[in-house]
C-alpha cells in the first residue's frame, strides 16, 4: 500500500502542478477576490506592514503565510508565486486528512508522505481544489484547521491551541473549530475511558442507539466531568483570551468592510450547506462498507421520516424559509458565480420553490447524521452539527466557500467507505473539477468573465 500510496500522491502534486501553471497561463492578471489579496500580499512583500486595504475582511495571516515563503526560499511576490503558496497547502491538505481520518477510524496514521488513497480522494473536493489555485485564504485556513484538530487529536493541546490561534489569521470564525477540536478530542478520550471503567458519570451512548431522553441525562451528567476535562482546555483558554481582546479592540468580528458583512439571522444556510454537501458527496453516503449500503441507507432514512416529527420540523423549516432566506445582492448580481444561476432559475423560479425543497433538507440530513454516527457517540455525532450553526447561521452570503471547513470534518467521520467508493468519490471529484476548471480557463465569457464557484 505504500508505494501505491506514494504513486498516487505524486499524481495529486504533478496534476496540481499542472493546473497552476495553466492557471497562470490563462489568468494572468488577478481575478474576483485577489485584486484585493495580492496588493496587500505585495505591500508585506516590501515590509509595507502598515498598508492595509479597507475592503479587506480577514485577518493577514495569508499574506503573512506568503512573506514567510517569500523570505526562507527567496520568492518572488508575483502573481503565480502568490498562487503557488495556496497551492503548497493543496499539496499539505491529504497529508492531514490522512491523520484526521486515522483519528476517527481509531488507525495507526501512515508516513507523511504517503497519504491514504482516501485522504487524496478527499483532498480533491471541488471547492478546495479549486481555490487552492487562487490567491484565496480558503485552502490555507482549512489546513490550519484541520492541523488544529489532528494535533488535539493526538492530545498535543499546546500545540493544538497555537495552530488554533494561527487559523485565527486566516478567518475569524476559526475560533468556532478551535472549540471544536478541544471538545471532539475530549469526547474521544472519555469515550475510550468509558469502554475501561463502566463507573464514568458521563451518560454518552452510541448514537444509534440513542433516544431524546439520552441527551437530557448527557446534559445533567456533563457537571460530574468537568474538573477532568478542565486541565486539557487551559491552553485553548488563551486563545480564547486573544480573540476577544480583538473582537473589543475591532468592535466586532469582521475587518474593513463590515458594511457589506453584517451577521444576521439566516436559518436557511444550513439547509444549503446539507443540501450542497449531499450533492457534493453523495459517494460517502451511499458506498459504505457497514449497513447494507446505499439501499438500507434511503430504507433507514424512508422509516426515520414516517413520524409526527417530520410533520412538525417541516413547519418550523417552512416558517424558517419564509421568514430568514436572503435575497442578498451580491448573490443577485454577479453572475460569474454558480450560485447566482442556481438561485435565479431554480430558487426564483416561483415562490412555492424554496418550500418544496423541505423534505429534501430533511433526507439529507438524515442521511449525513446515518452515516457519521455509525461509529459514534451520541455527543460525538451532535457535537459538529452544533457547532455549524454559530459559522453559518450569521453569513447572509449563499457561498459554496464557507461549507468547506464543514464538510471536511462532516466527511471524516464516515470512516467505513469501501475501496469502491472511494474510486467513484475521486472519479466525481475529478469530472467536477474537470468541467469547473475547463470552464474557467478556457471558456471566459465577453462582458462577463469567467465562471467559478
Amino acid at each position: 500500500m505504500s508505494s501505491e500510496s506514494r504513486l498516487l500522491y505524486v499524481v495529486y502534486a504533478g496534476v496540481a502542478v499542472t493546473v497552476l501553471k495553466e492557471m497562470n497561463t490563462f489568468v494572468m492578471e488577478p481575478y474576483m477576490d485577489e485584486p484585493f489579496h495580492i496588493p496587500q500580499a505585495i505591500a508585506y512583500c516590501k515590509g509595507e506592514w502598515s498598508t492595509w486595504d479597507p475592503k479587506i475582511t480577514t485577518p493577514p495571516g495569508l499574506y503573512i503565510w506568503s512573506v514567510l515563503l517569500h523570505r526562507i526560499f527567496m520568492f518572488r511576490c508575483t502573481i503565480p508565486m502568490l498562487r503557488l503558496t495556496t497551492t503548497l497547502t493543496l499539496l499539505g491538505l491529504p497529508v492531514v486528512v490522512s491523520r484526521l481520518l486515522a483519528f476517527h477510524q481509531r488507525v495507526r496514521p501512515p508516513p507523511l508522505l504517503e497519504p491514504r488513497p482516501e485522504a487524496l480522494a478527499v483532498a480533491c473536493f471541488p471547492i478546495a481544489w479549486f481555490f487552492g489555485f487562487l490567491y484565496y485564504t480558503e485552502v490555507p485556513s482549512l489546513v490550519a484547521v484541520l492541523c488544529t484538530v489532528v494535533a488535539a487529536s493526538q492530545n498535543r493541546h499546546g500545540l493544538a491551541a497555537l495552530l488554533g490561534a494561527l487559523s485565527c489569521l486566516f478567518r475569524q470564525t476559526n475560533i468556532v473549530w478551535v472549540l471544536y477540536a478541544y471538545a471532539a478530542s475530549q469526547l474521544m478520550r472519555l469515550r475510550f475511558k468509558r469502554a475501561k471503567d463502566t463507573t464514568t458519570k458521563l451518560h454518552d451512548p452510541p448514537a444509534l442507539e440513542a433516544g431524546p431522553l439520552d441527551l437530557l441525562r448527557s446534559v445533567a451528567s456533563a457537571p460530574y466531568v468537568l474538573s477532568e476535562l478542565a486541565r486539557p482546555l487551559v491552553p485553548y483558554t488563551f486563545v480564547l483570551a486573544l480573540f476577544g481582546a480583538f473582537v473589543w479592540w475591532n468592535g466586532g468580528i469582521v475587518l474593513g468592510d463590515k458594511s457589506n458583512h453584517v451577521p444576521v439571522f439566516h436559518v436557511p444556510q444550513l439547509f444549503y450547506f446539507v443540501a450542497f454537501s449531499t450533492v457534493m458527496g453523495w459517494p460517502a453516503l451511499v458506498f459504505g462498507q457497514e449497513g447494507g449500503g446505499g439501499i438500507a441507507l434511503a430504507r433507514e432514512v424512508a422509516r426515520r421520516m414516517r413520524t409526527l416529527v417530520t410533520g412538525l420540523v417541516s413547519v418550523l423549516m417552512a416558517v424558517a424559509v419564509h421568514k430568514f432566506t436572503i435575497h442578498h445582492p451580491f448573490l443577485l448580481s454577479d453572475n460569474r458565480h454558480y450560485t447566482f444561476y442556481v438561485w435565479r432559475r431554480i430558487f426564483m423560479l416561483h415562490p412555492v420553490v424554496p418550500y418544496l425543497f423541505i423534505p429534501g433538507y430533511q433526507v439529507c440530513a438524515w442521511a449525513w447524521w446515518l452515516r457519521t454516527a455509525q461509529d459514534q457517540t451520541l455527543l460525538q455525532t451532535l457535537l459538529l452539527p452544533i457547532l455549524i450553526v454559530p459559522t453559518l447561521l450569521p453569513t447572509p452570503l449563499l457561498e459554496p466557500r464557507y461549507f468547506l471547513i464543514p464538510y471536511f470534518l462532516m466527511r471524516a467521520q464516515v470512516v467505513d467507505m469501501s475501496t469502491v467508493g472511494v474510486a467513484v468519490e475521486a472519479v466525481w471529484y475529478a469530472a467536477v473539477n474537470g468541467a469547473t476548471m475547463f470552464v474557467f480557463l478556457y471558456c471566459a465569457r465577453e462582458g462577463v468573465g469567467r465562471f467559478m464557484w
